[in-house]
């Protein structure tokens, strides 16, 4: 197929926010279509109105820009293939439904749910797989004809289902999985493709859509493997040709080996949970896309042109993908790392914020003062909001010095050195980390106290922490007075 007739899609529903499993697909589809030149479209999967929920729509493409990716087609750019709406679609599938119920390739089927369901139960007792079973078998035309009148005569609207071939084998070449091949007997019998509302079902609409639209490659997660053999269904009814198909690997949690769950509610697993949490959407789209696909080599960390050149769909794994969120938050620190100031400062800053650590309008001096703890504590945050637990010295009076940072100064020399430190403290001009380290060598002067011996009883009477960052800077932003008042509470504790 020629480079620039590769077309895909992504099709998101608005039923829920973007899941991880969902921009996973959505990246795969947009780095092979950037890899290849071709097209990249997004069309919204709306036919399921009672679980659609307010916003959806918005939340989905919002957070698909917000990881970097960029569509040709869409809702909201519009195209050549519209509507991009599946509820906008419905005068292009009822003409089709509409031809496969007059070449006999689907009918009306009247089975009320209740009896449905008890064909379930019956199939359930005699340890049979649940099947939809012909409601119409052993009648002839005017049989069938007289149970449809019946029922429409009651009020019933029909569901329409699709004709299952007997007995005939649907295979295709499975671009991450192989050579994959269904029986039509094993499908579950003949699948409904319009609701009694008219609205088609995901099988029939997918195709519909799939073939106007020109799509030539569908990417999709490996729990629509079992869809495909219905899909093809359709395909050959029309005498449409199929797109390629590639399923992508299961992803699995590290901690249950177990497929990733919505319900489980141990893992973050919606994009917008970890924009809230302060990460950055440069790292979220590399760990997503290490997620069942490995680049040549060693190196795991590239921006998003140097994959788009790289991408190759052969490196798809068919193996279960690890959900590591300990793997996630150190890409996502290496990231930090390297990433601008600004960049930082506004993240972390809105965190601040919104623990109230920080008034929403601060004034200049507060916002200089802001600046220099989120640059104390960058290289150590995996994510922006650790900023609130890592800095909360500086926003709560810390209960006494106890435990092991109280065994670590209860000596003779720690309340020389406080002292010492406090009394200079107290009479500098300029109270910043130049100066305070200026302090800290002129008491180890003074009373030849140093290394672990003369750090450590500053940093914990100050902080009340044994780690930490720079303790200078730490010290300047504290400040004088809190500084002082920590200290003398401690000389207090260790000479009570």
């Amino acid at each position: 197929m020629a480079k620039n007739s590769i077309r895909v899609r992504y099709a998101p529903s608005p039923t829920g926010h973007l899941h991880i499993g969902n921009a996973r697909t959505a990246i795969f589809n947009y780095l092979f279509a950037r890899h290849n030149k071709g097209k990249f479209i997004i069309r919204i999967e709306d036919t399921d109105t009672k679980r659609n929920i307010a916003d959806g729509e918005r939340s989905q493409l919002e957070n698909l820009k917000w990881l970097g990716l960029d569509w040709d087609e869409g809702p909201d750019v519009g195209g050549d293939y519209g509507p991009y709406r599946q509820s906008e679609r419905r005068d292009i599938y009822t003409p089709l439904i509409q031809q496969l119920l007059d070449e006999g390739k689907a009918y009306e089927s009247y089975r009320t749910e209740d009896e449905l369901t008890a064909d379930r139960e019956a199939q359930k007792a005699r340890k049979e797989m649940p099947h939809y079973e012909y409601e119409y078998a052993g009648m002839n035309e005017e049989e069938k004809q007289a149970a449809i009148d019946a029922a429409k005569a009651k009020g019933l609207k029909p569901v329409i289902r699709f004709r299952v071939p007997k007995d005939e084998v649907f295979e295709w070449d499975d671009m991450v999985k192989g050579h994959v091949a269904f029986n039509s007997d094993t499908i579950g019998g003949d699948f409904v493709i319009a609701k009694r509302d008219g609205m088609p079902t995901y099988n029939f609409a997918v195709v519909v859509d799939d073939h106007k639209m020109a799509i030539s490659h569908v990417f999709r997660g490996d729990d629509h493997v079992a869809n495909t053999p219905k899909q093809l269904m359709i395909y050959q009814a029309f005498g449409w040709e199929a797109p390629k198909f590639g399923h992508m690997s299961l992803i699995i949690s590290k901690d249950t080996g177990k497929k990733l769950s919505k319900r489980d509610e141990s893992v973050l697993q919606f994009i917008e949970q970890y924009r809230d949490l302060g990460y950055l959407p440069e790292a979220m789209f590399n760990f997503i896309l290490l997620l069942g696909w490995s680049p040549v080599g060693e190196d795991e960390i590239f921006n998003r042109k140097q994959f788009i050149k790289m991408y190759d769909e052969t490196r798809l794994s068919s193996s279960p993908a690890t959900f590591d969120s300990d793997k996630l938050e150190w890409l996502n620190n290496r990231y930090v790392k390297d990433a601008d100031d600004s960049t930082i400062m506004d993240l972390a800053l809105k965190q601040l914020i919104k623990a109230g650590n920080i008034p929403a309008n601060p004034d200049n001096m507060k916002l200089e003062w802001a600046r220099q703890l989120i640059n104390l504590y960058k290289r150590q945050m995996s994510y922006m909001a650790q900023i609130n637990d890592m800095a909360s010295v500086f926003f709560e009076e810390p209960e006494q010095v106890s435990g092991e940072a109280f065994d670590e100064i209860n000596n003779e020399t720690a309340p020389v050195v406080l002292k010492e430190f406090a009394a200079q403290i107290e009479k500098l001009d300029l109270f910043d980390s130049v100066e305070i380290f200026h302090v800290i060598k002129a008491v180890q002067a003074k009373t030849g106290i140093k290394g672990r011996q003369l750090w450590m009883p500053i940093r914990i009477a100050v902080t009340h922490e044994m780690h930490g960052p720079e303790l200078p800077e730490s010290i300047e932003l504290v400040g004088r007075e809190t500084a002082l008042e920590h200290i003398h509470q401690t000389l207090a504790q260790l000479e009570g």
